[in-house]
């Protein structure tokens, strides 16, 4: 199975840098950059960062860690996709979320209360019919609509991957998605939501592809800010912030093995240490461009 790591940007990130990242990991031969949805904040929009990044390079891939769909109206993100997708064939990578990470957002993507997750799997199966079909009519209970014709269509189906590792968003994903980019889990968790995934998919009558299923990673390189650990206790009491977040680059080799063992084979790291980016693409493509294969 194809092990690929990519370098994902968070909300410190703002957009007169954008440029330099992707021509710096373009260059150095790193497979994927990757765009999270911070609304307020200084960075980019993650279509506008996809569209840019894409435009300036011919080899890297994009996506999306995560967007949020429900709230957006699908057939419209279709368009977006599809017309990336033409523009730089086979490196669109779309991720979706549930809601927004920040609570004050969530309300900036608005759907009928306490339907959120309905609408989500409503959105999922028009994104899904949009992308694939000429003409096709949708009657959901959110969205009814007549000849949808979102083109160019993509030449090869565009896979959507989304976000998650609550149950039933694991059961989502095997319903609905080509693959799953987790995080905050720790890799006998990660191991679990696989297994979760894949029975779901095969009661759905699917099968998702043994090497689409990732998880986002942390690495400080300097041991673990106290700020840091007390946002990752928040998120996962339960757990060691060291089993979730890399304090080093030998940390992050020992978590990368044992997700490797758990079954997943894509791997998006966020840079949250000392030192300039040109410093940790350096390292970075000494580290971790030998472990793909």
């Amino acid at each position: 199975m194809k092990i690929r790591i990519g370098v994902g940007l968070g909300a410190e990130t703002r957009p007169s840098a954008l440029s330099a990242i992707a021509d710096r990991l373009e260059a150095s031969g790193i497979d994927s950059l990757w765009l999270s949805e911070h609304v307020y904040s200084g960075a980019v929009d993650p279509f506008i960062g996809m569209a840019h990044a894409l435009s300036r390079t011919k080899r890297l891939k994009v996506g999306t860690s995560v967007a949020v769909l429900p709230g957006r109206h699908p057939v419209l993100v279709a368009k977006q996709l599809a017309s990336l997708a033409a523009l730089s064939p086979k490196r669109v990578l779309p991720v979706f979320g549930l809601r927004p990470a920040q609570r004050p957002e969530r309300d900036l993507f608005e759907v009928p209360d306490g339907r959120r997750a309905d609408v989500f799997d409503e959105s999922l199966r028009l994104l899904r019919s949009a992308l694939t079909q000429e003409g096709a009519e949708f009657a959901g209970e959110f969205y009814k609509l007549d000849s949808v014709r979102v083109g160019p269509r993509p030449a090869a189906p565009l896979d959507i991957w989304l976000g998650g590792q609550a149950p039933a968003a694991l059961r989502r994903i095997g319903r609905y998605a080509d693959g799953w980019l987790g995080s905050f889990l720790t890799a006998s968790e990660a191991a679990q939501a696989r297994e979760t995934i894949e029975a779901a998919a095969a009661e759905a009558g699917r099968e998702i592809e043994a090497d689409h299923y990732g998880v986002s990673l942390t690495l400080t390189d300097g041991g673990v800010p106290p700020r840091l650990a007390e946002v990752v206790r928040e998120r996962r009491p339960d757990v060691d912030p060291a089993e979730l977040v890399a304090g080093s680059w030998a940390e992050l080799h020992r978590l990368l093995d044992g997700y490797i063992d758990a079954g997943l084979t894509k791997f998006v790291v966020y840079h949250r240490g000392p030192g300039s980016f040109d410093q940790f693409a350096d390292r970075f493509a000494a580290e971790l461009l030998p472990r793909q294969n």
